[in-house]
């Protein structure tokens, strides 16, 4: 029998001031672009725990959910666990083939707030 049921549930980070960074971002992206990141984080959500090529540990609590996007872009959602939710932290367009220590260091003081 097939497991239909989320194993975590995806949940948007908001700032002090109450905006949605990742879902600004999510927005400002084509709607096919939206729907593959969409259905990326999903796999993870009924998934978890999941690996490549869906997801990757980036090491101190983080995770990304990697995407392919039309025109062969890259997209990454990066992520931490906390109380059986994963929150959305940091979400861009992956311009190179490393990842950029700003994003992955944005996402962490981000996850910092939560656990405050």
């Amino acid at each position: 029998m097939i497991d239909r049921s989320k194993k975590i549930t995806a949940r948007f980070f908001l700032t002090p001031a109450g905006r949605n960074p990742v879902r600004e971002w999510l927005v400002e992206l084509p709607r096919e672009d939206r729907r593959i990141v969409g259905k990326d984080i999903q796999k993870v959500e009924f998934g978890w725990p999941i690996g490549m090529p869906y997801c990757r540990s980036l090491g101190r609590g983080l995770w990304e959910v990697r995407s392919d996007l039309s025109g062969g872009r890259i997209a990454r959602v990066i992520f931490s666990i906390v109380a059986g939710e994963m929150i959305l932290l940091h979400g861009f367009e992956k311009k190179s083939q490393k990842m950029p220590s700003h994003d992955i260091e944005l996402a962490f003081r981000r996850s910092r707030e939560i656990a405050k």
